[in-house]
């Protein structure tokens, strides 16, 4: 497990050498409940009786195209122990939270040729050992409140937000998520200022400094929709912001976590539907997990890669000088004698090289055909590599 992380590391790290890049960390459990009577050496998920394992990687997004360029870390493991009684009271190198510093040490690790790294998390990373360790001169933390904490000067931390003048207005287009909220164009209200978040009762490190000096920057949503829960980011980044320009872009930086959902999505229902993996060993599903990310990371590369901007990233991001080359190649045998039927994307570019993966995986490559998504992509890959080798073995490598 350690090797393929590392080696998953070093590819990535080459993608994001001398670049600004993100660092977005989430977890997701692995539920394999309903195959129960078919699995051995597992632990409990989230609701503390499912079996099944946990996933955290670190996907790596460059900040200035929203590229994603790979995975830089991840972990996997299986939870055999419920919490201990003195829970609160463990140093945090013994909790499961210190997964998200653990998560960051993988990523310092193996970007440490990026020009910058910001890393980013949910309400999960809200930890302060985390605000303390992993700042430096060139790492930042970006994550998203979930603790009224208490800051310096008296008072707490969303009261402090909620007492700040406006700084402006701008419109966004919000994706649509299942069960939450539907997609629609919001107004957001932006505040943000300067606090001193202080150490709290709880944390478990006796050496950490009184106080950690962050950017505090809270969105709210202008009149949603009738019937629609507005959306509210409170985040705290090291980064400084003194204008509303760059409290946006802070703002766009956190919006580009949902590249890590979207990789969940890909791993699961959407793509490899990894719970319905008929392995029985706990040890070898966690391998298939690591395995399963990779390939998943892969495949969302592509999927986004449909859209006319991001398809314009460089197809070296994903594929060797011999790989481009087949590509080309499959290009008469894919492409019809009309325009419509024909790779729109230009040649070189990562999206020229995902509407041939989906070709490959069964899309018909007509306009008005739903796009392809993780699935057909997937299976495109499949069907490519097993034509690569066959193509390798007739005429060498490029």
């Amino acid at each position: 497990m350690a090797e393929i992380v590392e080696r998953v590391g070093e590819l990535t790290a080459e993608l994001a050498r001398g670049r600004h890049v993100l660092a977005i960390q989430d977890t997701s459990e692995i539920n394999y409940q309903a195959k129960v009577g078919r699995k051995r050496q597992l632990g409990t998920v989230g609701n503390g009786t499912d079996i099944g394992l946990f996933v955290h990687p670190v996907l790596v997004v460059d900040a200035a195209d929203g590229g994603c360029l790979g995975l830089a870390h991840a972990q996997v493991w299986r939870r055999k122990k419920g919490k201990a009684a003195n829970y609160r009271k463990l140093p945090i190198e013994k909790k499961e939270s210190h997964r998200w510093l653990a998560g960051a040490d993988g990523a310092k690790r193996a970007l440490a040729e990026a020009s910058l790294v910001t890393h980013v998390t949910d309400r999960e990373g809200d930890i302060f050992e985390q605000m303390d360790r992993l700042p430096d001169s060139k790492n930042h933390l970006l994550t998203r409140a979930s603790q009224d904490r208490m800051v310096l000067g008296g008072g707490r931390l969303f009261g402090t937000l909620d007492n700040l003048p406006e700084a402006g207005r701008y419109t966004v287009d919000l994706p649509a998520r299942a069960d939450k909220r539907t997609a629609r164009r919001a107004v957001l209200a932006i505040r943000y200022t300067t606090v001193e978040i202080r150490r709290p009762k709880s944390c478990s490190d006796p050496t950490a400094p009184a106080s950690v000096r962050m950017t505090a920057i809270d969105v709210r949503e202008v009149n949603p929709p009738r019937g629609e829960e507005a959306v509210h980011w409170r985040l705290l980044t090291t980064h400084s912001v003194a204008s509303l320009q760059q409290a946006r872009q802070v703002v766009g930086w956190y919006r580009l976590r949902w590249n890590v959902e979207q990789l969940f999505r890909t791993l699961k229902r959407q793509g490899f539907d990894i719970e319905g993996s008929m392995i029985e060993n706990g040890a070898a599903l966690e391998r298939l997990a690591m395995l399963a990310l990779i390939a998943a990371t892969r495949t969302l590369q592509l999927v986004l890669a449909r859209d006319p901007t991001a398809g314009l990233q460089p197809i070296h991001r994903l594929f060797g000088d011999s790989e481009v080359a087949f590509i080309e190649a499959l290009q008469k045998r894919l492409q019809g004698r009309t325009e419509k039927q024909r790779n729109p994307h230009p040649a070189g570019t990562l999206g020229y090289a995902s509407w041939t993966m989906a070709r490959l995986g069964g899309w018909s490559g007509y306009a008005s055909e739903r796009l392809p998504g993780p699935i057909t992509m997937h299976r495109g890959l499949e069907r490519f590599d097993a034509m690569y080798q066959g193509w390798l073995l007739a005429n060498g490598p490029s």
